[in-house]
């Protein structure tokens, strides 16, 4: 049985529908709650088939913040990429590999939060959407890296040989969703301007589509690299 690890980055960041997609493709899932792992020993890349670094509240470049874990992330990441083991990273995630292969990460000009189209090279690669999006930062791709999908504000989703990132979060649930703004109060929405309530609201209207599309992308980057 082949075996994931799934880097998670806080208890209320699982993930989601990408593990419920990876067990009905017969993975054993190994979650490595990394901000919670004091200095302990990290995972060994090489005991794995497949690595997916989830998204976190925090910014990859927020030395105070990440600064006790996100070196121990950045190396497993290295070392998955550096031994052929796909990486297929989500928001956070994706800024983590972006870092890892020698990209850079910067506050985005525009917070995106909701529900989002994106313009991608190949809709059997990663769909248009609509996708889930919350974040902050965007990627400045490394040398060697290819862009699948963008919009107005950043990346989207990119390859880097056989591992792959997207910016959005095709994980999500709505209890996910409610657990994240759960977080906040009132006035940090107000601040940015994003509806929560339309947030959990999409659902009902994206809720299947997006299901859909997130089986073919996954489907497909097991299928091109991970099998």
């Amino acid at each position: 049985m082949p075996r994931a690890l799934i880097i998670q980055h806080g208890h209320n960041g699982p993930a989601g529908l990408v593990a419920d997609r990876l067990e009905h493709h017969g993975y054993q899932l190994h979650t490595w709650l990394v901000s919670a792992a004091g200095n302990g020993k990290s995972p060994a890349a090489t005991d794995f088939e497949l690595v997916v670094p989830l998204g976190s509240a925090q910014s990859v470049y927020d030395v105070a913040a990440v600064g006790s874990w996100i070196d121990r992330e950045l190396d497993v990441l290295r070392a998955a990429h550096d031994n052929s083991i796909p990486v297929f990273g989500i928001c956070f995630g994706a800024q983590a590999l972006c870092v890892a292969l020698g990209g850079v990460v910067e506050r985005s000009p525009q917070y995106e939060a909701g529900w989002v189209e994106v313009d991608t090279d190949d809709e059997s690669v990663v769909p248009s959407g609509p996708w889930f999006t919350w974040h902050g930062d965007r990627c400045v791709l490394p040398a060697g890296a290819t862009e699948l999908a963008r919009n107005e504000v950043s990346v989207q989703a990119f390859r880097h040989g056989n591992s792959a990132a997207v910016q959005f979060h095709p994980e999500v649930t709505p209890d996910i969703v409610r657990d994240w703004i759960a977080e906040l109060d009132a006035a940090w929405f107000a601040h940015k301007g994003i509806d929560s309530d339309a947030m959990i609201d999409g659902f009902a209207n994206h809720r299947d589509t997006a299901r859909v599309n997130l089986h073919r992308m996954l489907d497909r980057f097991l299928d091109d690299t991970a099998r």
